[in-house]
């Protein structure tokens, strides 16, 4: 249920409020707005008698929420969240870049890529330091080492960073180093990584799950938001299907349905999407025209020598070329895209 509070009630009636549903044995999630202050309701498991809620003082109205996502349904919140880290914006018509390689390899590459990457307008810096991998046999990442290289080239750069977590017991490592934290598409319904998630301070970028359908991946998301941290962005990247003809299939009608049915900013990431360097700018181009609220691609110095996802990775110049052309889209759209650094 959301409770909607008057648009003048003053913070004592909505803490009475929110006392009032822990009182009978419910979660309160106070959900501050643009144009309302709404209180949605977990933890029951009958439908509530909304007359119980709209009898108190300050309360407009008490309505059932239809979705079994419900904190991150646009029911509960009929405006578009908004994500900062650092300067980039998910939502309010920005369209940040998060860029980097898709491991952490060594300081130097990693250093001098992140302040390139910032020249050439990127807002977010990513890499891996835990690496989750098909095969065992793989590079796994460098660990806390790459963790401690990515806040080198944070400082460095002034790039804020994403990097993932992979497990609950690793965790406070990533939180303690990233500026948002990304739960992988392999983790999209690891539900303890994601309860622990919502209890984290700091932003969290959830990809899509390989094979999720739209409901499940927003329901992941509900796990987050439920444990009180509605700082989400979604990302696409791609899903298993039958084709061939790319490593998975950059699903991008998911973008409007999930800006009809949610809150919150939805990112693409074209290049696990893809699979493929060629196809990475035409459909991060495709992101921007059908609505995303930002980008994720991965960048390598030397892309035939990465350690990890080579193949799907631009190199310097097709990126810096990549930010020519969002540019040169984004006013026509009504987009803003990050600006080149000094």
């Amino acid at each position: 249920m959301l409770i909607v509070m008057d648009h003048q009630a003053p913070p004592e009636l909505v803490r009475a409020v929110v006392e009032k549903i822990e009182s009978l044995g419910y979660r309160a999630h106070p959900i501050p707005g643009a144009e309302r202050t709404a209180i949605g309701i977990t933890g029951n498991r009958e439908p509530l008698d909304p007359a119980v809620f709209e009898a108190l003082a300050g309360v407009r109205a008490a309505i059932p929420v239809t979705r079994p996502f419900k904190l991150v349904s646009r029911e509960v919140r009929l405006e578009g969240s908004v994500v900062k880290v650092g300067e980039a914006v998910f939502g309010e018509g920005s369209f940040p870049v998060i860029a980097g390689p898709c491991a952490v390899e060594d300081r130097e590459m990693m250093i001098e890529t992140a302040c390139r990457l910032r020249a050439a307008g990127a807002q977010l810096l990513r890499g891996g330091a835990f690496k989750p991998r098909t095969s065992p046999y793989s590079f796994q990442g460098l660990g806390e080492e790459g963790l401690r290289i990515l806040q080198q080239a944070r400082e460095a750069s002034g790039l804020p960073v994403v990097t993932e977590a992979l497990d609950v017991e690793s965790f406070p490592l990533v939180e303690e180093t990233a500026d948002m934290i990304q739960i992988g598409a392999r983790n999209m319904q690891n539900f303890a990584l994601l309860r622990r998630a919502g209890r984290a301070r700091k932003p969290v970028l959830l990809k899509r799950g390989i094979s999720a359908t739209l409901e499940e991946w927003l329901m992941a998301a509900e796990y987050v938001v439920a444990e009180g941290n509605h700082e989400v962005v979604l990302c696409e990247r791609g899903v298993r299907t039958f084709a061939d003809h790319s490593r998975n299939t950059l699903d991008l009608s998911v973008i409007p349905a999930v800006k009809h049915l949610s809150h919150l900013p939805i990112a693409v990431d074209p290049s696990h999407g893809t699979g493929r360097r060629d196809r990475v700018i035409p459909l991060a181009r495709a992101a921007l025209a059908v609505g995303a609220h930002g980008l994720m691609v991965e960048v390598h110095p030397e892309p035939d020598r990465a350690r990890s996802d080579g193949a799907q990775s631009l190199d310097l110049e097709q990126f810096a070329n990549l930010m020519s052309q969002l540019r040169a889209m984004a006013p026509v759209l009504g987009y803003r895209i990050g600006a080149s650094a000094p």
